[in-house]
């Protein structure tokens, strides 16, 4: 339904009242709503599933370029000479030693080490004369600093949880740009080459998880060599009031090698094949890094953080159950919340385990889902059963990620 002044809003209700809340709009949202993205709530957000075919944008992106508006995640800049070293002090991987330009995964955790959120953490170096212009501003400030961007969903329990903490660090600032800034994903084979022709210097020749100040278009930038796909590409942080003349530029340039406006239809199909876990599916306050195979982004050793000691516990004693790629034969695709069964179950016995994602994959041409189960399941080739509303569909354990580029 649409809410006040025309905004598309969410209606609950409670009782015998109705309330309606407006949804987030991005910088982008006019763009989409014009060329027929097909807008749904996401995160608080309205954000596009699609504009025609997930399978034709997925394979672009497979392809040739995608473009996605990621302007949804939250961005917190961390401002102050201590700022990397107070977020080593929250997040599960350490973090204080970035070098300028690194780009490091890790997650948030609660005191029983369940996962707040998966997030990534950016060390921006302090710009230069080579990096700014008369363009227009710097995104962030001109000193050196740290960026955290969070999951749409957790942005306001992230900000909640953090900024008591912030409050009791010494020269540490918080600000909330998530609103000021754009994002823009540019992925696929032909996307770093795209974006050189707007850019300063070719995303292409940074190293993975790195980033720069940079400009595109003419328009100051953070330019990362980050994704969300399985596939290369880059990340384009931008003022949110030139969001839209790149967007339609880079769509432009790239129309001759089959670039497409990609909606979050395809961006999930993309993350599933590639393996990469989810928040709310894969992920959960129930969930620990360590039981979703995250364990490269819990740094235990000479570190405290938030959850620290229950982790440490957890990889002496060992997880009870573990995150799986499963595949099924044929086009029948597993989905969220489907029961996964031991092979040959009677009909009476408990599932062992529940499918967090699953779909058809365009690239492989076969159902894939990720789930968990118990350790005794968890060996490459181990036969489980699906339950498809009644029916038991088969399915075997097999090596993640799924698709590798």
């Amino acid at each position: 339904m649409h809410g006040p002044n025309g905004t598309l809003g969410r209606t609950y209700l409670i009782g015998p009242a109705r309330l309606t809340t407006p949804l987030l709009q991005t910088p982008l949202h006019t763009w989409h709503a014009a060329h027929g993205g097909r807008l749904v709530e996401f995160g608080g957000w309205s954000m596009p599933v699609q504009y025609g075919s997930i399978v034709a944008e997925h394979t672009a992106t497979r392809t040739a370029v995608g473009l996605f508006d990621v302007s949804h995640m939250g961005r917190l800049i961390f401002s102050g000479q201590g700022a990397l070293a107070f977020l080593d002090t929250l997040v599960t991987r350490r973090v204080a030693d970035l070098a300028p330009g690194q780009i490091r995964y890790g997650l948030l955790t609660n005191e029983s080490g369940g996962v707040l959120d998966d997030i990534l953490v950016y060390s921006i170096p302090a710009a230069t004369e080579s990096t700014t212009s008369a363009a227009g501003p710097t995104i962030g400030p001109r000193e050196a600093y740290a960026l955290m961007v969070v999951n749409a969903s957790n942005r306001e329990k992230a900000l909640a949880w953090i900024r008591p903490r912030v409050a009791s660090a010494s020269g540490v600032t918080l600000t909330d740009v998530t609103n000021d800034v754009a994002m823009i994903a540019v992925q696929g084979p032909q996307a770093n080459a795209l974006v050189s022709r707007f850019s300063s210097v070719d995303p292409g020749l940074l190293k993975y998880y790195h980033g720069r100040r940079d400009t595109v278009a003419g328009v100051p930038a953070l330019v990362s060599r980050t994704g969300y796909t399985g596939e290369d590409g880059c990340e384009l942080m931008v003022a949110s009031d030139k969001a839209a003349s790149i967007w339609e530029q880079l769509l432009a340039a790239g129309e001759g090698a089959g670039a497409k406006a990609c909606g979050l239809g395809a961006r999930d199909t993309l993350r599933l094949e590639a393996a990469m876990p989810l928040y709310g599916h894969e992920l959960d306050e129930r969930t620990t890094p360590l039981e979703a195979g995250l364990d490269f982004a819990v740094t235990l050793l000479d570190r405290q953080f938030p959850g620290r000691d229950a982790l440490a516990a957890q990889k002496q004693n060992g997880v009870t159950k573990i995150r799986v790629g499963l595949e099924v034969a044929g086009k029948r695709a597993p989905r969220e919340q489907y029961a996964i069964f031991a092979p040959a179950a009677t009909a009476d016995a408990a599932p062992i385990g529940t499918v967090t994602s699953g779909t058809f994959a365009p690239t492989l041409q076969r159902g894939i889902a990720m789930g968990y189960v118990p350790l005794e399941f968890r060996e490459l080739g181990t036969a489980v059963e699906i339950d498809l509303r009644g029916t038991r569909m088969a399915a075997t354990v097999v090596k993640l990620p799924f698709y590798r580029r």
